[in-house]
């Protein structure tokens, strides 16, 4: 006893390992991990990818940022002598500069001159002078709106110094985008100039300077195709579950039995319920597996009613011959009569042994295709009850019955006659005269959901609690004398019958078989309590 405690720390890493080793094999665990995984590795990913874009974004915007300064620096000469008279000219001076994918514009704040009165009159705005390649004016002044709506152009103006960098996108007069990358003043006597530099090559276009990250074409495509990627191993792995559960739910349905009136639904195969063509021959063999067991159990029932009917003829025509030849026989002739006594007695075994046969194949039969339908186990119940009046008042015994209305469960009602049959004469066998046999089905919710609850209770010796358990064991059976029984009318009672230890057996694999549970337990007033419960029809 010292051990347990040791035993009991042992089974819980136990339980929890094969918990784990459960849910690692299982499909849905499996379906909702890589779900996490589609999830969990673009949230990565683009993490790390817009770090690297806005690398990338700071190195090209510095590089337009000094090709600005170097073409400034190139054009400051020319800007130091201008004034307004000579500003037309600066179209030529900058076109030395400017290509189809640099593109340049030059800007200029003029100085603001003193008045009469000593005081500056009010600032000058930037005004457009001169642009590489030339664009039309209301290009030049949309762009102009854009940079002072930025506020670039007045923090520029207040000191004309500072060159800075731009993330701004805006329309191409012949379509498409460029992207304006810096502006650098310059400071002259005349006033501020702005040299705006734009770029309409690839490498800006392509990357996500001056929009989000995630609209950036390359990513757009790289998402579209990894929700197509994750969207078809998602969708392969969720129908190969839902015809699985098809699959299961069919076995189900197999197993409890249709009494629906559709035809076509009653005969379904796993074939036509199949929607993964890898999984037709499956399908396939399923369904002749089923067949096969069908077949089985009708040829079993078959043979069972057959060799019956074959064994059951000459043994009647034994019986009937024994007859005239005991009248024939004188009554002083007692080793005559003992060897025809002996005969009885052997037919009554074999006529047992007979139906003992028949009763384990059509147990196998039930097993192997359970016919199941809603089956009234109240009325079942109560006719039966009703039927063991005779065999009572043979036995000098009493019945005492109470029965719910309306108790449905799913079952074949050939089998639940075979399970009340044998647990009302199991209890009938054991009871002594006057006894009482009481049987009740009620409704109860001992399994955690609605239950049919049928108890047999006899006042009969009961069981050894060591064999309490065995008694549904195949072929277990011990009799003895019942409780208030005289030793020789127990005995005699007990020799007219042949007892093989299967009933049971019968009844806890049938009842097991459509979903249930039967236990048994000695009562405190003495005998024996069967208690069976089935699931109630939903």
């Amino acid at each position: 006893m010292a051990l347990l405690p040791i035993d009991l720390a042992m089974r819980a890493p136990r339980r929890a390992s094969a918990r784990l080793l459960w849910l690692w094999r299982s499909m849905a665990s499996r379906l909702l991990l890589l779900t996490l995984v589609f999830v969990a590795v673009p949230v990565l990913l683009y993490d790390q990818f817009q770090r690297a874009d806005e690398a990338s974004q700071q190195l090209l915007l510095k590089s337009a940022q000094r090709q600005g300064e170097l073409i400034a620096r190139a054009l400051e000469p020319e800007l130091l002598g201008v004034d307004r008279t000579a500003l037309p000219s600066l179209s030529i001076a900058l076109a030395r500069y400017g290509d189809d994918r640099t593109r340049l514009k030059l800007l200029v704040r003029p100085r603001v001159a003193a008045t009469a009165s000593g005081a500056k009159a009010g600032p000058e705005p930037f005004f457009y002078v001169a642009a590489a390649p030339s664009l039309s004016t209301a290009d030049i002044d949309a762009e102009r709106r854009l940079l002072l709506e930025q506020g670039v152009l007045d923090r520029l103006g207040s000191s004309c110094a500072g060159n800075s960098t731009l993330a701004m996108r805006v329309p191409h007069v012949e379509g498409g985008e460029e992207v304006l990358s810096s502006i650098t003043p310059i400071k002259t006597s005349f006033g501020c100039w702005a040299l705006v530099t734009s770029h309409a090559t690839e490498a800006y276009i392509s990357s996500s300077i001056g929009r989000p990250y995630w609209s950036t074409p390359a990513v757009q495509a790289a998402a579209a195709i990894y929700l197509a990627m994750a969207a078809l191993v998602l969708a392969v792995l969720a129908g190969v579950w839902r015809n699985l559960n098809r699959f299961g739910d069919l076995a189900r349905r197999i197993v409890g039995g249709d009494d629906t009136p559709d035809h076509e639904d009653r005969n379904a195969s796993f074939a036509a319920r199949n929607t993964v063509p890898e999984l037709a021959g499956v399908a396939e063999d399923f369904d002749r597996l089923v067949a096969t067991l069908r077949d089985s159990a009708q040829s079993l029932r078959r043979a069972a009613e057959d060799n019956a009917h074959a064994f059951k003829t000459p043994i009647a025509v034994i019986r009937q011959s024994v007859e005239p030849l005991r009248r024939a026989l004188p009554a002083e002739n007692a080793r005559s009569q003992r060897a025809l006594t002996m005969i009885e007695k052997s037919l009554d075994k074999l006529d047992g042994l007979v139906s003992f046969a028949r009763r384990m194949d059509e147990a196998a039969a039930d097993l192997l295709a359970p016919a199941r339908r809603r089956v009234d186990l109240s009325s079942l119940v109560e006719r039966m009850a009703g039927g063991y009046t005779g065999l009572l008042a043979e036995r000098r015994l009493h019945m005492r019955s109470r029965i719910d209305a309306g108790l449905v469960v799913r079952a074949s009602e050939e089998t639940l006659e075979t399970i009340v049959e044998n647990l009302v004469e199991n209890a009938v066998s054991f009871s002594p005269p006057d006894g009482t046999v009481s049987v009740r089905l009620t409704r109860s919710n001992s399994q955690g959901a609605p239950m049919a609850e049928l108890v047999v209770d006899d006042e009969g010796p009961g069981v050894d609690p060591a064999n309490l358990d065995r008694i549904f064991e195949r072929y277990f059976s011990h009799r003895e004398p019942g409780r208030g029984m005289p030793e020789d009318e127990a005995a005699a009672h007990q020799a007219g019958a042949a007892h093989f230890g299967i009933g049971l057996w019968i009844v806890r694999r049938n009842i097991e078989a459509f979903g249930g549970r039967v236990r048994a337990e000695n009562r405190p007033t003495g005998g024996l309590r069967m208690t069976v419960t089935l699931p109630l029809a939903g």
